[in-house]
Formats: C-alpha cells, sequence, structure tokens
C-alpha cells in the first residue's frame, strides 16, 4: 500500500545482459554481409586456404567467426595472444581462426612475428585459416611485408555497415530475444537514429530494456529518443 507523502520506488533492474547469440540460425543475411555468408557456408569448398573477413567493428565478423569455426572445427585465437602462442600448435587443429589481426595487443612485433609464423605454417599444412579485422590488408600497420603479402594473397571478403533491412531485422529479433513487444514506430525510429552497427543496435536494446524494467513501462518511442539522447547527445 502506498503510505501518504510518499512515492512508489522504481524497480531495480537486475543487470542480467543477454549474451550474443552466435548460431548460424541467428545470422541475418542482406545484401551488407551475403557474399561473406555465402563463403563462410561454403567451407570447404574454398578457392584458397586462407580467407581475410574485414569489415567496420558490429558488422558481424564475429558471428561469422562462430559460425565458422564451429562448422571447421576450428582452433580460435585473438591476434593479441599471438605473442604468446605456440605457432606450431596452433596449426594441430583441422583450422584456426584468428580474430582481430588489426589488434596486435601490447607486443606488436611478436605478434606480428608469430602470426607470419602461423600462416606459413597453415599453408605449409594445408589447414583452413580464417582471419578477422577491421581494416583490409592494405590498411594495417605491419612491419614485416612478407605478412602484409601473405594477407594480401588470402581471399579477401569485405563486410559493410548493415543495410536498412539488416538494421530493422536485428533490432526486431533482439527485442523478441528478450520477450519484448513493442510498435513498429519504435522499431522505425531505431533504424532512423541509431548508429549503422550491430553493436550500437545491441547495446541500445539492452539500455532501453532495463529502462523499461526500472519505470515499469513499455518501450515507446519518446523512450527510445530520450535513451538515444542519454547514449550519444545527439539525437532531437
Amino acid at each position: 500500500m502506498k503510505m501518504p507523502g510518499t512515492t512508489l520506488p522504481q524497480q531495480l533492474p537486475l543487470d542480467l545482459a543477454l549474451k550474443p547469440r552466435f548460431g548460424a540460425e541467428d545470422f541475418l543475411v542482406s545484401s551488407s554481409n551475403d557474399s561473406a555468408y555465402a563463403m563462410i557456408e561454403d567451407w570447404p569448398h574454398w578457392p584458397t586456404h586462407a580467407v581475410l573477413l574485414a569489415g567496420p567493428s558490429g558488422a558481424g565478423k564475429s558471428h561469422l567467426g562462430a559460425i565458422w569455426s564451429s562448422k571447421a572445427h576450428a582452433s580460435v585465437v585473438t591476434a593479441r595472444t599471438l605473442a604468446q602462442a605456440d605457432p606450431l600448435a596452433l596449426v594441430r587443429a583441422p583450422a584456426l581462426l584468428i580474430e582481430d589481426i588489426d589488434r596486435l595487443g601490447d607486443e606488436p612485433e611478436a605478434a606480428e612475428t608469430a602470426l607470419f609464423h602461423v600462416m606459413n605454417a597453415a599453408k605449409a599444412q594445408g589447414i583452413s585459416l580464417l582471419l578477422t579485422s577491421r581494416a583490409g590488408p592494405d590498411q594495417l600497420v605491419l612491419n614485416i611485408a612478407d605478412v602484409r603479402s601473405r594477407l594480401r594473397a588470402a581471399y579477401l571478403l569485405e563486410l559493410g555497415p548493415p543495410d536498412d533491412a539488416l538494421l530493422r531485422a536485428v533490432i526486431v529479433k533482439l527485442f523478441v530475444d528478450r520477450q519484448l513487444v513493442v510498435d513498429v514506430g519504435v522499431v522505425e525510429y531505431l533504424a532512423l537514429h541509431l548508429e549503422r552497427s550491430l553493436d550500437a543496435v545491441r547495446h541500445t536494446v539492452t539500455v532501453l530494456d532495463r529502462q523499461a524494467l526500472a519505470l515499469g513501462r513499455r518501450i515507446t518511442r519518446q523512450m527510445a529518443a530520450d535513451v538515444l539522447k542519454s547514449i550519444d547527445g545527439t539525437v532531437s
């Protein structure tokens, strides 16, 4: 019962962020990623043993990498850990995924040297190699010319920012995953004003979920506008 002179407290939202779902059935195909998805699905019938998947943050590289590593039974390593890795141990698996080769960590020279040996060993042993990066081979800052040469020789798959159809589909899917019911107007507003990044979509939906729970209200267009203002201060 509400006592005189008091206000009802907001609910305290639990920070139970959903982990991204990286199964093949969760990947949404559109014109911005269909070529890359087709190549991942076409493994092991690749035109070369090494493929470089490049695209901006939030374009779907991690999701495609997860689909491929599951399909190919690949070992997975991030480039920033290569400095401490044993290159020969990494190529004992039937396939290898190296994520984020544009971020070599605190020991870039050692990591780049390890990358060189890993790529040589993978080619010598004929194992499939998938590398992900936010930049293409010509934009990467590398000191070993042979590493750049091998990356240029890899089959380049480029992901663009999500197109309108993909952005809307991801927004709807994330709301459904959280069992949230929203009006079409909310989806359209978010699609129009959000940064064109899947990471930005995930973050915004998470914040909206928490806000709706805290206020005990459904997500509305006004709530979406307020949340976007709080995130970047640019939406009017």
